[in-house]
């Protein structure tokens, strides 16, 4: 089985999906011509939107795995959204659909964050529940034992340019803003 990782190579999932199966990596907007030759495509933590051409000519959906609990904060910096929004915190893998983190839900978990994390810390847990997530159910997802389930609800989005216009007055320490000073702005 060949398996494409559109992400980093220094994290968990990458580590997992090597010693575990033929993988490559790549962090270049994906082409037809590469993507045809793969099994599995899996998306973490990657930046550029995946065109249709590219859904249409692939035997298995696209996998992203993304650090929101869908249908919130699909988009740009789930994790400082769920703070200022004040909405679920939690994981979702899913298939990559036309829309953006609009696809069908594979597993999703909750996670319970209090107020005295900072950006960056509740980033690091979530990415690591994220990729325990995805190495726990993997092989449920590659062997189709997990029924995948439409969106419920509209929930939220944002562009990366939501944060960068309102970044500069909210995240008076970068991403070491202690989240509590992020909810209260919100209320």
């Amino acid at each position: 089985m060949k398996i494409l990782l559109l992400g980093y190579k220094n994290s968990k999932v990458y580590d997992y999906l090597v010693e575990n199966y033929n993988t490559q990596q790549t962090l270049e907007p994906l082409a037809v011509d590469i993507a045809s030759k793969f099994d599995y495509i899996i998306s973490y933590r990657y930046r550029h939107i995946i065109k249709q051409n590219i859904l249409e000519c692939i035997q298995n959906p696209i996998i992203n795995l993304h650090m929101s609990y869908l249908p919130w904060n699909r988009g740009a910096d789930p994790n400082f959204w769920s703070w200022y929004d004040n909405t679920i915190k939690g994981v979702t893998i899913h298939q990559i659909n036309a829309g953006i983190d609009t696809g069908n839900i594979l597993v999703q978990k909750q996670i319970n964050l209090d107020n005295n994390n900072t950006l960056s810390s509740s980033y690091i847990k979530l990415d690591n529940e994220l990729a325990n997530l995805f190495i726990k159910t993997f092989t449920k997802i590659i062997n189709n034992k997990l029924t995948a389930k439409k969106q419920i609800g509209t929930g939220s989005f944002h562009y990366k340019q939501d944060l960068l216009q309102i970044k500069e007055k909210i995240l008076t320490k970068g991403w070491n803003t202690p989240v509590d000073q992020i909810t209260q702005l919100n209320i």
